[in-house]
């Protein structure tokens, strides 16, 4: 073999293969965290999200609400389904981080269930009202606000509090308890036309930044469904009391994801608007 045949060899033999950095996803976009902390998953670095980290999470997702609030909700049904296409596309990725078959399976399927109600969810929850008078009485559903979520475990627990969020309207802040399953759902949503802001993760210990959403005054809703801690829920929900914010807080044994959801996740983070209009004759 020629020497450079063999130096090409040794060159290639020597490679790092490029380890990948898990950051956050805020606004769209992947930074570090703005303190420059880092931890180790399984060998991976992953970004230690801080107060200011939060903070800039509800900026951009309290900016992007109004515009996702204002698109059709086919448009929202439509992003959702891309999301379950892309996820699909990508099992291959998630099965590597350790998600069974059939929990990915789930996954993609409530996507799809969730995007299928973005055009429905306002005929079932809204309406018109009898009235014993000339005037058309309506319900009609909008969505809260930003939400903090406090993710559980797993990709399944993962769309199963953020779908049901964003198909009514609402933008999320996720506090994720599986850093690189979440983050790597962060780069599908990245490329499936989900709006910037509309989906926002954070990753690293929600009992350090969690208490800075909760009382947030630019938060409107708080999802403890991923906190197992009665003491820290008890806290967080204390905090929330200050700016009253609506508070879900899941049964005392946990709730099982692979069940049917129901409509309850969505309505939970819906307001009622009354309208009043009279008859003309």
């Amino acid at each position: 073999m020629p020497k450079s045949s063999k130096a090409v060899a040794v060159a290639e033999n020597a490679r790092l293969t490029v380890r990948k950095t898990y950051k956050l996803y805020i606004g769209g976009k992947f930074p570090r965290s703005e303190s420059g902390r880092t931890y180790l998953v399984d060998g991976d670095n992953v970004a230690l999200a801080s107060r200011k980290d939060a903070r800039d999470a509800v900026v951009a997702a309290r900016a992007a609400q109004s515009g996702w609030a204002g698109a059709t909700a086919y448009n929202r049904g439509q992003v959702l389904y891309r999301v379950a296409e892309m996820v699909e596309a990508r099992r291959a990725e998630f099965t590597a981080l350790g998600v069974p078959a059939g929990e990915l399976d789930a996954a993609v399927d409530r996507w799809v269930w969730y995007a299928g109600w973005s055009d429905k969810i306002a005929q079932v929850a809204g309406g018109a009202n009898p009235v014993a008078g000339p005037f058309f009485n309506i319900s009609a559903p909008e969505p809260t606000g930003v939400v903090a979520v406090v993710a559980p475990a797993g990709l399944l627990g993962l769309v199963s509090v953020i779908a049901p969020a964003v198909v009514t309207g609402n933008t999320t802040v996720v506090l994720a308890a599986d850093p690189q399953i979440a983050i790597t759902l962060a780069e599908v949503l990245a490329t499936s036309d989900v709006p910037g802001g509309v989906v926002n993760i954070l990753t690293g210990r929600y009992a350090e930044t969690a208490p800075w959403l909760a009382a947030h005054a630019d938060v409107n809703a708080l999802d403890l469904t991923g906190v197992e801690h009665a003491e820290l829920a008890a806290e967080l929900e204390r905090a929330a009391a200050g700016t009253l914010k609506r508070v879900i807080r899941p049964p005392a044994g946990g709730i099982d994801l692979s069940a049917d959801p129901g409509l309850k996740p969505m309505t939970a983070l819906l307001e009622t608007k009354t309208v009043w209009h009279p008859k003309g004759y």
